[in-house]
């Protein structure tokens, strides 16, 4: 490399460096990229790759405990089965394993606590409602069961339907098409057919 040369390459690096000062520039958009990046690994809302092993006709996906409790609340009424419980549980937590406020204790930017992403009045009435269902919101043996019943009570028992049930549990239609994708695929994981 002549010297001329490595003037220019020294100049482009210093220009580099000269651009971050002007407020900080460069280390804000590294900044917001790293954020950005945190957020992606750590939304439950977001789907990911890992779903089924379908050979063992088990989810994967599922941790091993809530799939028991999903099993367990998915006959609460008819229209619903443990794998929409589950498709609801991979959306608002990932199955309880996200580490956003309010999954374990507090709450959320908009108020909900718990795996299962409850509304503080939300899940006084169905605990009103329901008086079997446990007291304590952070525990997915007493959420899943209480999710279970808001499903019910939102539509399914009364034959609305799936989707407004999802309706009434989140006013979003592509959230309800995220929580149906996955409850297909841990259907079809379970039944040995793939993900």
């Amino acid at each position: 490399m002549t010297g001329r040369a490595r003037r220019r390459a020294r100049r482009r690096v210093r220009g580099g460096r000269r651009a971050g000062r002007g407020g900080g520039g460069g280390l804000v958009v590294a900044g917001l990229v790293a954020a950005g990046l945190w957020l992606l690994v750590q939304n439950p809302a977001l789907p990911d790759t890992a779903a089924a092993e379908p050979a063992a006709g088990r989810v994967v996906d599922v941790p091993a405990g809530y799939l028991v409790l999903y099993r367990r609340a998915g006959d609460t009424c008819a229209g619903l089965d443990w794998a929409l419980l589950a498709g609801v549980g991979k959306v608002e937590t990932d199955h309880g394993r996200s580490r956003l406020p309010g999954v374990r204790s507090g709450t959320n930017h908009a108020g909900a606590a718990g795996p299962m992403q409850f509304l503080g009045p939300t899940w006084r009435q169905v605990r009103r409602a329901h008086p079997e269902v446990g007291p304590d919101v952070y525990d997915p043996a007493h959420a899943i069961p209480a999710a279970a019943h808001y499903l019910c009570d939102g539509g399914l028992a009364g034959g609305r339907g799936v989707r407004a049930a999802l309706w009434t549990y989140n006013h979003s239609t592509p959230y309800a098409d995220l929580v149906l994708t996955h409850a297909a695929r841990y259907r079809a994981a379970a039944a040995g057919g793939g993900s």
